[in-house]
């Protein structure tokens, strides 16, 4: 293994580490609830409380994007995990004030939106085409990763108090920018020749336009099936809580499994888009089917379900890298940080909407069949054609391309997809 090959590694390694970070109380902070409850807040306060991330992670995302279009990774990831880290702290100091630590949170994720931004640039410039797909299948495991290692650490550590989780949270933010700062070093910049005219300003088509549709409109499914599937077994099946947690717990597992293997097959195709819509389609028929199951009171819809949360985690890596190898590394950050604008825009209105549907005559089927209406319609929005990756430069170039920059036969990087 040369230098380089195994610096990508290590690369992938520490951007999944910040992410998983980040993730840990972006995504996590729901496991504070109880603790949250027992500070005298109401489940609607607490609510809000656990929103405040996502409310800053949303409002800084394109301008994360396009900060690492302009400077880099590795200045991007190590500023915004640091800063995260003491807006962690702030809040903790503030855990007797609600208000101010609803804003400390706020502001933690603002920071920590870099890992998202960020993080897709990275592999896009150390990976081959051939190999990108594995890596951001790897690196999307980040967030059923950060939501486990929530669901472990924070109720117990909460019980010294909110501000105890907190506090572990912004040290794991800054040792992930740290390790950035340290081991991170930013791909090449510059982009082929024949790559300038589409890098230049990939917004022109709608190319881009209709990933962003169809991931947001793939949420829906995701977040339903993620936010109701415990409440679903306890209540319509007679679950116990610990063995329903614990086979959420192994379908967490499994999703993250399913990134991966998502990506591995669209390396090996050649193509993110004909997977993508044939993962689509899968998650509207798994979804249809627990509608359908659910509605007709089968006993078999609670199989359906725990496949239902394995398929519908299964197509984020396959749309983050179709994102970014169409938009070029010169729009990469940029892309990234609107698609999950998008994608995260539709994660906070998905769940409420959702329980209003349970809460209501139709209940569950309804609620089901709606969410599978979305996977449907995300269909036909993936754009149309093979998509077929360009691999003009091998691997060995790429790496050599990163290795000696002064050799003018270097200088091309990984062609992005063709649409």
């Amino acid at each position: 293994m040369d230098e380089a090959d195994g610096r990508r590694w290590v690369v992938l390694a520490v951007g999944l580490g910040a992410t998983i970070a980040g993730c840990m109380f972006q995504y996590g902070l729901p496991y504070l609830i109880p603790a949250l409850r027992r500070s005298g807040l109401s489940l609607g306060e607490a609510g809000l409380v656990v929103v405040c991330p996502t409310v800053g992670l949303m409002a800084a995302l394109i301008a994360w994007g396009a900060a690492a279009d302009r400077w880099g990774e590795r200045i991007v990831l190590s500023l915004g995990l640091g800063a995260a880290g003491a807006a962690l702290l702030a809040a903790a100091a503030a855990q007797e004030r609600p208000a101010l630590m609803g804003a400390g949170l706020v502001a933690a994720g603002a920071g920590g939106a870099s890992v998202h931004a960020a993080g897709g640039r990275l592999i896009l410039g150390w990976f081959a085409a051939r190999e990108r797909g594995l890596a951001m299948g790897l690196r999307q495991t980040s967030t059923p990763l950060g939501i486990g290692l929530a669901a472990l650490l924070y109720p117990p550590l909460a019980g010294g108090g909110l501000g105890v989780p907190l506090l572990v949270t912004a040290v794991c933010c800054a040792a992930a920018a740290g390790l950035v700062a340290l081991l991170v070093r930013d791909p090449r910049r510059d982009d082929a020749p024949q790559d300038a005219a589409r890098t230049a300003a990939p917004y022109r088509t709608p190319v881009l336009w209709r990933l962003h549709a169809a991931s947001a409109l793939l949420v829906v499914p995701q977040f339903t099936v993620g936010t109701f599937a415990l409440v679903f077994l306890i209540d319509e099946h007679r679950w116990d809580a610990a063995t329903a947690g614990r086979a959420l717990a192994a379908v967490a597992v499994a999703g993250a499994a399913a990134r991966i293997a998502a990506g591995i097959w669209s390396d090996r195709a050649g193509t993110r888009l004909r997977p993508l819509r044939l993962v689509a389609a899968a998650v509207t028929a798994v979804m249809a089917a627990l509608a359908a199951g659910t509605a007709a009171g089968s006993p078999a819809a609670v199989a359906v379900l725990l496949v239902a949360g394995v398929i519908t985690v299964s197509p984020n890596g396959l749309a983050f890298t179709a994102v970014a190898e169409h938009a070029g590394r010169a729009w990469a950050g940029r892309a990234l940080g609107v698609q999950n604008t998008a994608q995260n825009a539709m994660a906070v209105l998905a769940p409420p909407a959702a329980g209003a549907l349970i809460g209501g005559t139709g209940g569950y089927p309804l609620a089901f069949a709606v969410a599978a209406a979305f996977g449907l319609a995300a269909v036909p929005l993936v754009p149309a054609g093979t998509g077929r990756i360009r691999r003009r430069a091998s691997t060995a170039r790429a790496r050599a391309g990163r290795r000696r920059p002064a050799r003018p036969r270097s200088t091309a990087s990984p062609s992005p997809t063709e649409p």
